[in-house]
């Protein structure tokens, strides 16, 4: 395995009495797309919050490109070079889908880059190149969630990190958000991918995290995980 963008030693996380999270400890290498994967409540959200700096853990450490980052506040998690596309999306409805990716590049001063990024996000996502002008409560639900990558991808993340990116899309743009994915990972930035569709994340991924009540049940490359006849029976229907 290359060695480790991102590292998470013990991490507890609870809430108020209910322990969501349990000494978990997994690792992102760098040059690949990691999935985790795992039932509904297994704590998937929990842990990237945590990363992002929205929930406080309660134990454990996480230390990113080599440097502790726990209990950083999220803007500065961002400016390290984290980005976090939430489940739901969180877009800024009355806003544009041009004011909507500005946002994404807030903390950003280079002006020339953010403008070489914008550019390559649209080609990444056409679709919103026809949109620009179009409040982002008018787009469908595909579009919505292009749209929300797009903006985790005008920070210039180092770290990409995806909840459930997928849910609720129609086949085919579930084809077209695993394909963007794929050329993203190709271009160099680092992938974490929470996704409740576990055959299209282990397809996408070369390493995998399975989740079971808070705690890591299983890890190894995603294709040894696929072969596992366990995993075949809880998740993926075989």
């Amino acid at each position: 395995m290359t060695s480790p963008i991102l590292e998470i030693n013990g991490l507890t996380v609870d809430y108020g009495t209910s322990r969501a999270i349990a000494e978990v400890s997994l690792m992102v290498p760098a040059g690949a797309m990691t999935a985790i994967i795992g039932s509904n409540g297994a704590g998937k959200t929990t842990i990237l919050r945590s990363i992002a700096g929205l929930v406080r853990p309660t134990a454990g450490a996480i230390r990113f490109a080599g440097v502790d980052i726990l209990g950083l506040e999220p803007d500065a998690i961002v400016a390290r070079g984290i980005s976090l596309v939430p489940e739901g999306r969180r877009l800024f409805g009355s806003l544009s889908v041009r004011e909507n990716l500005e946002i994404g590049a807030y903390l950003r001063r280079d002006a020339a880059a953010v403008a070489r990024d914008l550019v390559r996000v649209l080609e990444h996502f056409p679709a919103l190149a026809e949109r620009l002008d179009a409040r982002s409560s008018d787009l469908s639900g595909g579009q919505q969630q292009m749209l929300a990558i797009g903006r985790a991808l005008m920070s210039a993340p180092k770290l990409l990190m995806l909840d459930e990116p997928t849910v609720g899309l129609a086949p085919v743009v579930v084809g077209t958000i695993a394909r963007i994915l794929r050329a993203i990972s190709a271009e160099g930035i680092d992938v974490l991918l929470i996704e409740q569709n576990a055959q299209l994340a282990l397809q996408l991924a070369r390493h995998a995290v399975i989740l079971e009540n808070g705690r890591v049940a299983l890890s190894g490359s995603a294709d040894d995980l696929a072969c596992s006849d366990q995993v075949k029976a809880a998740y993926l229907g075989i």
